[in-house]
């Protein structure tokens, strides 16, 4: 935003050069950026707050500089000396059928004007500015939206229909042409300014095309309402139409500064076109927007800033910036009863008064002092043991990351794993469809940053990220901790021993079922840190590759799920590569506690090894294999673990071939042939036990 500092001297007789006055300014929240031009000419390159559009004009900051240097602040007025028209003119009839959205509408009538271009004083200031000159008439509410931050609209009352405004909710059906020259389909949900047959005006957006300002304009009507700010958003955003009358009406415009507002415009279109009012202004205004007064506590003020202001630095200081005080209290209980002026919408609480105490007497002038504080740092239950999660992941190679707690519905429906009876959270004035409602699952944010990372050429990303759900459970929130890794397929070739390829000769199913095998070492390795031993199964979710899946059960809880991600969500997404996926419930993990750390040394005798090649049905898992083993009673089985599965060439359909080695190994004596045969035996018959057909 640009404001030209002459134009603020005109309300303020400042002695300080325009770059003090920028620091001064910056110092008290209302930040210049940057300065250009020189002499009448300079402009500051003003970033201010959302929350302050009382500043958002050279009025508005000339009144911030009044209260740092503590000067007096010209105060405003119009149409003194204008002549009016006789006084039989009827006023112009404003009728609002919306009084809670437009509490207040003021409108001023011109007759017998001449539409000329703008003084030059007028059009280099708005040039100035980077607004472009278009005639005297439509200058004068630009350059009063400038000066006092109020945006007003002018009507040829010529081409109003009937000779009234209505203020009410569009038809259904019912299109206005804007300035812009775009048709607008309107609805239901629209608040339009009309004439007695038609829109003529996007309440607080943009007038309409119809009955603009043209040189063959001779009767004005100037308006200057009062806009619900919740409604000038949602047809803002609805239409797409982001205007500089919006961006304020948005956050909030000054309540009594529709009368002055008009008065101002007329003034300035008298001066350079000629012509006479017509009687009084007509101010509509149904609701008073008044803000309640706020009480400060002088203790509550020594108690957040400290005890260096006494109650009449208060006082004076508050005064400077409009607001009015009523002390009440003795010294030791002193109290104010402040009343807050009607363009500072911001300060709704005893807070804000004390910020606004604070940033006038300047922050760096408190004394630095820390509060006061008796207990004791301490450690959450789970520290530790996100501390070694995040340890094992930092150093598998992964890197932290952040994503977004917002979601869509979509995202919601498609990724969240939860029972039926889990709700989403929605909110209530969401950025976007694609950020409505808060995440049910961390998959969404990590499929987002892995193709984002992999569409600025960095193919090998590998992350991870430890955060909450957000979901309603029997009508209460609840926020689940959760954590995801992913990782690229090239991520994950490259983290793989030897070359850091797969050998793709072995064919491609054979590549990618190494890529998983490595992925899901990391699973292990992570799950590893914890109690319990983990068992495997296939049941994971929809947007897992059903073959490259699997799912981690500690104690007979769900802790882990992990694999490929289905081909068809990595298209939908956009992912150039295949992608995997791990997601943690670490409230379920963490409940069996972090593994504790035993050293065994090796072995002093030697191990001896036997391989076992057999046949098995699909249905068959390694998991079945394991417990079959154990059962059996082999007493020194140091590793029992496969080395390589077979398909296809003499291996039927619906069955596999898996080589398996056990490593037989005494802590305390050499072992015998005749003993390792037998033990061998046992699990010949215990994997023969289930289905399987040793191979010779």
């Amino acid at each position: 935003m640009k404001l030209s500092p002459p134009w603020i001297r005109d309300f303020v007789d400042l002695t300080v050069d325009d770059r003090r006055l920028a620091e001064d300014l910056t110092n008290v929240g209302i930040s210049v950026e940057g300065i250009s031009g020189s002499g009448g000419d300079t402009v500051f390159e003003m970033e201010i707050g959302t929350n302050r559009p009382d500043a958002m004009n050279h009025y508005g900051v000339a009144r911030e500089a009044a209260a740092i240097y503590d000067l007096p602040l010209k105060q405003l007025s119009a149409l003194s000396s204008q002549p009016s028209a006789k006084p039989n003119d009827t006023a112009f009839p404003i009728t609002v059928e919306e009084p809670s959205l437009c509490p207040r509408f003021s409108a001023r009538v011109i007759r017998g004007t001449r539409i000329l271009p703008s003084p030059d004083k007028t059009a280099h200031r708005l040039q100035l500015l980077d607004q472009r000159p278009i005639s005297n008439a439509v200058d004068a509410t630009n350059y009063v939206l400038w000066e006092i931050g109020k945006p007003t609209h002018v009507f040829d009352m010529d081409l109003l229909e009937g000779g009234r405004i209505i203020v009410r909710k569009a038809r259904d059906g019912e299109t206005l042409k804007t300035l812009d020259g775009i048709e607008r389909k309107l609805t239901s949900e629209d608040l339009v300014v009309c004439d007695a047959k038609k829109p003529v005006g996007l309440a607080g957006v943009m007038g309409g095309y119809d009955t603009m300002i043209t040189e063959k304009t001779k009767n004005i009507v100037i308006e200057s309402a009062w806009w619900d700010p919740g409604i000038v958003r949602r047809m803002s955003r609805r239409h797409g139409l982001h205007t500089d009358a919006s961006h304020r009406f948005e956050r909030g415009a000054d309540f009594e500064s529709t009368v002055l507002s008009c008065d101002l415009v007329a003034q300035m279109i008298l001066e350079s076109g000629g012509g006479k009012v017509l009687g009084n202004v007509v101010d509509v205004m149904s609701t008073n927007m008044e803000q309640a007064p706020i009480v400060l506590h002088m203790a509550e003020v020594r108690r957040i800033l400290g005890g260096n202001l006494d109650s009449g630095q208060i006082f004076r200081l508050l005064k400077r910036l409009g607001f009015d005080l009523i002390p009440k209290g003795q010294e030791d209980d002193a109290q104010f009863q402040v009343r807050i002026p009607s363009w500072r919408l911001d300060v709704e609480r005893e807070i804000d008064v004390i910020e606004e105490i604070a940033r006038l007497h300047g922050y760096d002038r408190f004394e630095n002092t820390l509060p006061a504080y008796s207990g004791a740092v301490v450690e959450l239950p789970h520290a530790p043991m996100d501390a070694a999660f995040r340890r094992r992941a930092l150093a598998l190679g992964y890197n932290e990351a952040l994503s977004l707690t917002f979601i869509s519905h979509a995202d919601a429906e498609k990724f969240s794993s939860s029972s039926a009876e889990i709700k989403v959270l929605e909110l209530e004035n969401p950025l976007s469809e694609e950020a409505s409602v808060m995440r049910t699952s961390l998959v969404p944010g990590m499929l987002d940053m892995l193709a984002w990372n992999v569409n600025r050429d960095v193919p090998d990303a590998r992350l991870f990220e430890i955060g909450s759900l957000y979901e309603l459970s029997g009508g209460e929130r609840v926020e689940p901790k959760r954590a995801c890794l992913g990782a690229t397929v090239t991520a994950v070739r490259n983290s793989l021993p030897a070359s850091g390829t797969l050998d793709v000769s072995k064919g491609e199913h054979a590549a990618a079922a190494e890529a998983f095998r490595g992925f899901r070492g990391d699973v292990e390795n992570l799950l590893a840190a914890f109690g319990g031993e983990p068992t495997y199964d296939r049941q994971t979710s929809e947007y897992f590759d059903p073959g490259r899946s699997a799912r981690a059960r500690v104690n007979g809880s769900v802790v882990a799920q992990f694999g490929l991600i289905h081909p068809e969500v990595a298209a939908a997404r956009k992912l150039r590569q295949d992608v995997f996926l791990a997601e943690f419930d670490l409230e379920q993990l963490y409940k069996n506690g972090l593994r504790p750390v035993r050293f065994s040394p090796p072995g002093k005798y030697p191990a001896m090894e036997r391989d076992f090649s057999f046949v098995f049905a699909d249905a068959v898992s390694f998991e079945e294999m394991q417990q079959a083993v154990a059962a059996a009673g082999v007493a020194e089985p140091r590793e029992f673990g496969p080395v390589e599965i077979f398909r296809g060439g003499a291996i039927g359909p619906g069955k596999y071939s898996i080589l398996l080695r056990v490593r037989f190994q005494s802590p305390d004596r050499t072992l015998r042939e005749d003993e390792v045969a037998q033990w061998s035996g046992k699990i010949v018959a215990a994997l023969t036990g289930l289905g399987g057909v040793q191979r010779v």
